[in-house]
């Protein structure tokens, strides 16, 4: 028996990285999964992993900027597999990294729509959706940004943060339905965000690992295991919690 058995679960961001691993586990834990993406070929690619290794997984395009598109995605889970238990808000991205009064205007609007414009509305629309149905659970990805100021991060940090605080307040709202919301803080996790982040500069990227406790980087998978927890009932009496995956770095 998995955790996740006769869940369905919608993962954004999921053609890569910490949403690619979460995939992958949810379908080995029981789940029908939607794969959300812009990636396409390796959105389907990932899909077709799941599928042939006795998973149930299904590909759709999704931008989560664009409401719409969050709308359909949540149809499509409901028209494929009948129901949505599990939302995973984990699309994001890094955006520029400059100090404040050089920070490009159009960026900022881009990072701020994508990272907390698309979890606002995979929010409200899972909730709705979730309300019909009697449950679930939502998961929004976070970072240790949202929480701990770090120069030349203004958009992403500013966008993180507002996902906590969406995170804590829909929580609030929803906790007598049979809704729980949390969130996921990552910290320094190997995927090729972070080698952006790093602008591929070896040195730099090791200079800032030796401030992590832990010493060493997270990987995609310890976001995937901390998003099944969240995700099983395991978790059944939290909601409305930042969790920080970051070996020590920014606790809070």
């Amino acid at each position: 028996m998995g955790k996740l058995d006769g869940k369905v679960a919608i993962i954004t961001g999921a053609a890569s990285g910490m949403g690619k691993a979460t995939a992958v586990l949810f379908a080995q834990e029981g789940a029908k999964v939607l794969v959300a993406d812009i990636q396409d070929e390796l959105g389907k690619e990932i899909v077709k992993a799941i599928n042939e290794s006795g998973g149930k997984a299904t590909y759709v395009h999704a931008d989560v900027r664009r409401v719409e598109d969050v709308k359909d995605m949540i149809k499509t889970a409901v028209d494929t597999y009948g129901k949505l238990d599990i939302l995973f808000n984990n699309a994001g991205i890094e955006g520029a990294i400059n100090d404040t009064i050089n920070y490009p205007d159009d960026d900022f609007e881009n990072v701020v729509d994508t990272n907390m414009r698309g979890i606002f509305f995979g929010i409200k629309y899972g909730v709705q959706e979730m309300l019909n149905t009697g449950g679930g659970v939502i998961i929004n990805t976070s970072s240790v940004t949202g929480y701990a100021a770090i120069p030349w991060m203004n958009g992403y940090g500013a966008s993180k943060g507002g996902v906590i605080q969406l995170t804590k307040t829909a929580a609030q709202e929803y906790a007598g339905r049979n809704i729980r919301i949390n969130s996921i803080a990552p910290g320094m996790i190997e995927t090729p965000m972070l080698d952006r982040f790093f602008f591929g500069q070896v040195d730099f990227k090791a200079e800032m690992l030796q401030k992590v406790p832990m010493g060493r980087s997270g990987k995609p998978e310890e976001i995937a295991k901390t998003a099944l927890f969240l995700a099983s009932d395991d978790s059944s009496y939290i909601t409305g919690q930042i969790l920080g995956v970051d070996g020590g770095l920014h606790p809070h």
